[in-house]
């Protein structure tokens, strides 16, 4: 049965698209308690390319699980596009996972037995959209990524490479609020980490929000800001070293982002996510 919306946590007027304040995260407790994450303050605004870095027990993944509403945190508020996510039941949570997030794992996370094109079509079943338009928006993602030739390949007929862009391509078919990505390139050689960065750069000058967890310097210098992470709090938050590598054209400024949950509207697309733009009458898991 769907849960229905908390009334304080209707949207409320913003200009980040997410924004944490005092996000502590506890787990166990008294003498064998884990404090992962300890007063955590961080906003993003709507089209920047966050990093964040910093060394193994840090609170990256917890972190990483909060922002992508797969964990709420003990204390703190964490808003996305506005809307206070710990007064959104499960069924509005698991909405929020399928509709307004676009996640890419270090490890794909593809379903061995299902074509590329069935992959990525997975959130558009998952949110009731007809196999038509199914197929035709995650056709259009595939090509989106270079990768329009592969649709019928399964991920074990496809490289490293070729799988973390299937990723990507899965990421964007419902027009994602916020991408995350956990250590995207951590599994990829040289040259498919150049494709997966080049890729991530021409998402962020579309104004793309993304949030990439990552350990490696080279990924973190694409990134507009470079937060590092000790010991569960925020050490260095940093815009992008002068001279670090940038793509080409000049960044445009972000515009507003849409709140958590909120409908796009079918009248104003980004040109060029065109093909990709969402059916309207859809479901919603």
């Amino acid at each position: 049965m769907s849960v229905a919306r908390h009334p304080s946590a209707a949207p409320a007027p913003h200009d980040t698209a997410i924004e944490l304040l005092g996000v502590h995260q506890v787990y166990g407790s008294g003498d064998g308690a884990v404090h992962a994450l300890r007063g955590i303050d961080l906003r993003v605004h709507p089209g920047e390319y966050v990093a964040v870095m910093g060394p193994s027990g840090s609170g990256k993944s917890t972190l990483m699980n909060i922002l992508g509403c797969l964990d709420v945190p003990t204390h703190g508020v964490y808003r996305l596009g506005g809307t206070d996510v710990r007064l959104l039941g499960e069924d509005e949570l698991s909405r929020v996972r399928n509709r307004d997030l676009g996640f890419v794992f270090q490890s794909f996370n593809l379903i061995q037995r299902m074509t590329a094109l069935a992959n990525v079509a997975l959130p558009l079943a998952y949110a009731a959209v007809d196999a038509r338009e199914r197929t035709r928006i995650a056709s259009a993602a595939l090509e989106r990524v270079g990768l329009g030739d592969r649709a019928q390949h399964t991920p074990v007929e496809l490289s490293g490479g070729q799988q973390q862009r299937v990723a990507i391509a899965r990421a964007l078919v419902m027009e994602p609020t916020l991408i995350l990505a956990d250590e995207p390139t951590g599994n990829l050689d040289s040259r498919a980490t150049q494709d997966v960065l080049d890729l991530l750069d021409s998402l962020a000058d579309e104004h793309r929000t993304i949030v990439v967890i990552t350990h490696e310097d080279d990924v973190a210098a694409r990134a507009h800001r470079v937060v590092t992470l000790a010991d569960g709090r925020i050490v260095a938050d940093a815009p992008r070293p002068a001279g670090a590598p940038r793509p080409a054209g000049a960044p445009r400024p972000a515009g507003p982002s849409r709140p958590a949950g909120a409908p796009r509207p079918a009248s104003a697309p980004r040109a060029e996510d065109a093909p990709l733009r969402r059916p309207t009458g859809q479901g919603t898991r």
